[in-house]
Order: C-alpha cells, then structure tokens, then sequence
C-alpha cells in the first residue's frame, strides 16, 4: 500500500508539474520573435496583406512577428514548411485559399493535409477578383463581353494553371455558354502585362492588382466577381448584377498554426487577431488594398476551410484543370 501511495504521489506531483509548465509557458507567449510563413513574394497582395497583420500583432504581442516569404508552388511551400513546424507557436502561416482550397483539389499528393494538419486560428480578410480588359476591347459591359466571346475566339490569361484567375474563367464560360481561350502565366504580372498590350483580351484579376492599372486607365473594368461590390471600385457592378446571376469568385487570407499549437496559444492569437481588425487604421491599410475584413472564431474558420475545400474540388473538376 505504501509503494502504491508514493507512486499515486509522483504522478500527482508530475503531472502538477506538466500543468504548471503548460501554464506558463502560455502565459510567456511569444516569448521571442514569431514567423509569418508568406506562400508569395515581397510586394504581393498577399505579402502586403501579412506585412500590416504583422506589424499589428507585434504591438499587440509586444513581441516581433517576422515575415518569412517562402514564394512557389502556389503557396504549397510556405503551407508545408508550417505544417511541418514545431507546434509551439512560433511558426505561423499567413494562408490563402489557393493552397489551402485549391491546391488539394489539383494535386493527387500534397505534402500536407488542409484539415489535419493546421490548428486554425482565424480568418482575416476576403479577397474579391474583378474582370477587366484591355482599354481598346470594344466591350464595356459583361453582356458585350458575351456576345463578343459568342461571335469570336477571345484570349483569356490567368497567374496560372488553377489559379483563382483561370477557375473564374472556367466558371465564366460555362455560366455564359463561352470559349474564352484560357493562357496561363507564372504569375500576375506578366498577364496583365500581355492583357494591356492586347496580346490577351481578358482576365479576372484581384481587385487590389488590378485598381492601381484601372485607375490610370491602363485596364478597364467590367465587373466585380464578388457577391458585393467592391470599397475600392464602389461604382463597378458585381457580375451577378450585370447579368451572369449567381456568378462570384472570391479568395481570402486566414492565419494558422501547426496542428498540435495548444489551445491558449490559439484563443490568445485569436483575441489579438480580432483586436487588430477592429483597429481603424488596419482596417483604413487593408481595404485600400481592396480586402474586405472577414475575422472568425478558430471553430468557424476550420469550418469554412471545409466548405471552401468542396466549393473548389467543384469549381477545379469544371475547369478540367490538373497540375503538372
């Protein structure tokens, strides 16, 4: 009885122990700089999207918050180097629907699992796409669009094969019962780049790309892919609006965790992240972006990644699109 006592006691005492190191250690976070995994590079609207959310945090959490640009594969490398991280905390990832929704559904094999292994913490903004043309294309409207694409083979150009860009186009021509040609491109630029030389026509772009060429009047604008239009461009009519009802592309950008991140990590990212997009001058920084604030709960957010993961598994399999 006595050995069965002392051993009750040591496991009672270790895992006191356990629980207060736990505490602690929770209590102390961040304890040292924490790195944002960025899927894309310096300048893109995603990188400018984590750039204000990091600065917010690190005042926030008295503590530096560190942008890591990890660009390729769609964002699949960022994704994979947080999934594979050490569950403390101190890796993040600043994520988007494209790797973590659309990816899964091009890919036979990724080197992770959208759903088992991140902890969500929370979603931060939607993204809206807007189509545009080159300034000479004589339509001004989605219904001319149409019926130009229905009398002659038009060119359509995308950031690449699956991108948000092409499967908006996918979906575009099926709801319109159009061919639009779609030519995909290593990245935005360069297909705006061709679409404002005239070598392409068309093309969904994100609305913070493409506002800076529509407002010099290098691009013009058709339609908002979104289900409202957009605070950058307010006077531009969703697609639905213009004709093509029940039409609506939209991204967003979220943060997470690697699987296993305690839950008083999460809950305390949470609460900053919420804090954050409450504040009028990050939410002045985001929306001059064209982002529209979308914050969550960790539980809404895995939700949606759900949702969002089967939305585009539809869209992808529209699109016949597959990664090479």
């Amino acid at each position: 009885m006595w050995k069965i006592a002392v051993i009750r006691t040591a496991w009672v005492i270790t895992l006191s122990a356990s629980c207060f190191t736990t505490s602690t250690f929770a209590q102390d976070y961040p304890s040292r700089p924490v790195r944002l995994l960025v899927g894309f590079p310096a300048g893109s609207s995603l990188d400018l999207a984590a750039r204000i959310v990091s600065g917010k945090l690190t005042e926030l959490l008295r503590q530096s918050i560190v942008v890591d640009n990890r660009p390729g594969a769609a964002g699949n490398i960022a994704a994979e180097l947080a999934a594979h991280s050490r569950p403390d905390g101190y890796s993040l990832l600043f994520g988007a629907n494209g790797a973590l929704a659309i990816n899964p559904a091009l890919h036979e094999k990724l080197p992770f699992d959208s759903v088992r292994d991140f902890a969500p913490i929370g979603r931060i903004v939607e993204t809206a796409n807007v189509l545009v043309t080159n300034v000479a294309f004589p339509a001004s409207n989605v219904e001319q669009l149409i019926a130009i694409a229905k009398a002659k083979p038009l060119l359509g150009g995308s950031s690449g094969l699956g991108s948000p860009g092409h499967l908006a186009l996918a979906l575009f021509n099926t709801m319109a019962g159009t061919k639009i040609e779609h030519i995909p491109y290593k990245g935005s630029n360069p297909a705006l780049a061709d679409l404002m030389s005239g070598t392409l026509q068309v093309a969904f772009a994100t609305v913070a790309t493409a506002a800076p060429l529509i407002q010099s009047h290098r691009l013009k604008p058709l339609a908002v892919a979104a289900a409202k239009r957009s605070a950058l461009l307010p006077d531009l009519p969703t697609v639905s609006e213009a004709g093509l009802r029940g039409f609506e592309v939209s991204g967003w950008y979220a943060l997470l965790a690697p699987a296993g991140t305690s839950t008083s990590i999460i809950r305390q990212l949470n609460r900053a992240l919420i804090r954050l997009l409450a504040m009028p001058d990050a939410r002045q920084n985001l929306t001059s972006l064209g982002l529209e604030i979308s914050p969550s709960s960790p539980e809404e957010l895995a939700s949606f990644i759900k949702s969002e993961m089967a939305k585009w598994s539809k869209a992808v399999k529209l699109s016949g699109a597959k990664a090479n």
